[in-house]
């Protein structure tokens, strides 16, 4: 288990990779990591993601007051939003806000990102909804994102950016990646023609890989918020049953990687 000088040295360093991967321009985007119930680090306001070193790094409460800052270094006003999200999920341990450019670009669009066709999104990710628009470093953000925690474990911030949480900080970072993967395949193959989506025997069989494996986080396959709407694999079928939590130690990206071996076997893909 990393000691508190460890997480921030990797705050500093997702920093960087989300900077290096075009994922925040400029001061964008914040970071932050939950040490224990009333104590979280986070990244401070007005600072490039890709620049900082571990004396940036704030502290703050579950209530987005600082506990410790250096000289020069306060919280971003978009804590409330990390906040509200560690309120309501318990199980998490990490958040990550960015602007990619392809996620955010379908933000903007006010395209919600769940067409099924992928078996890793599918597994993995699960639909990505777009939360309303809410005013930067106000209340309304948190507000709007609320409704879609308990369901999901990313969404798009209508015409902002995107907001992913896992685990811990690498699982929340790898969210953004897959994220912007996934949105920026859709794109591509709607240049192409239109992607080719799965259809609903191949999503059920998706999603109960994923239920076998006990996947942690939260996933439209156990629990679907919108049937019938648009925010899911086509859902309305059997799929949205029971919630599932599993340990999050018991899925490694090697399970991940094996998962999707098989399951690409199993639909004569491979």
């Amino acid at each position: 288990m990393m000691n508190e000088y460890e997480l921030k040295q990797q705050i500093c360093e997702i920093g960087k990779r989300i900077y290096n991967r075009n994922m925040v321009a400029a001061n964008d985007g914040n970071i932050s990591v939950k040490l224990n119930d009333n104590e979280f680090l986070c990244t401070p306001t007005g600072v490039s993601k890709g620049f900082m070193t571990p004396e940036y790094i704030c502290k703050v409460d579950a209530q987005g007051n600082v506990i410790q800052a250096n000289k020069g270094f306060k919280p971003s006003s978009e804590i409330k939003m990390h906040m509200r999200v560690y309120q309501k999920r318990p199980d998490v341990g990490a958040v990550v806000h960015a602007h990619p450019t392809f996620a955010t670009a379908f933000a903007i669009a006010g395209i919600p990102l769940t067409q099924p066709i992928m078996p890793e999104a599918v597994i993995a990710l699960g639909c990505v909804p777009i939360a309303e628009y809410g005013t930067p470093s106000t209340m309304e953000i948190p507000d709007n994102v609320e409704k879609y925690l308990p369901y999901y474990d990313a969404v798009l911030l209508e015409s902002h950016g995107a907001l992913t949480w896992s685990t811990d900080l690498l699982a929340a970072y790898h969210k953004m990646e897959s994220v912007e993967f996934y949105a920026e395949l859709l794109y591509k193959s709607k240049m192409l023609g239109g992607p080719k989506e799965f259809d609903k025997a191949t999503v059920e069989k998706l999603y109960e890989i994923r239920r076998k494996f006990g996947m942690p986080g939260k996933h439209p396959a156990d629990l679907c918020q919108n049937k019938g709407g648009t925010n899911c694999h086509n859902c309305g079928g059997s799929s949205c049953s029971g919630s599932v939590n599993a340990d999050p130690k018991s899925v490694s990206p090697e399970v991940v990687a094996e998962i999707t071996k098989q399951v690409l076997a199993q639909l004569g893909m491979k």
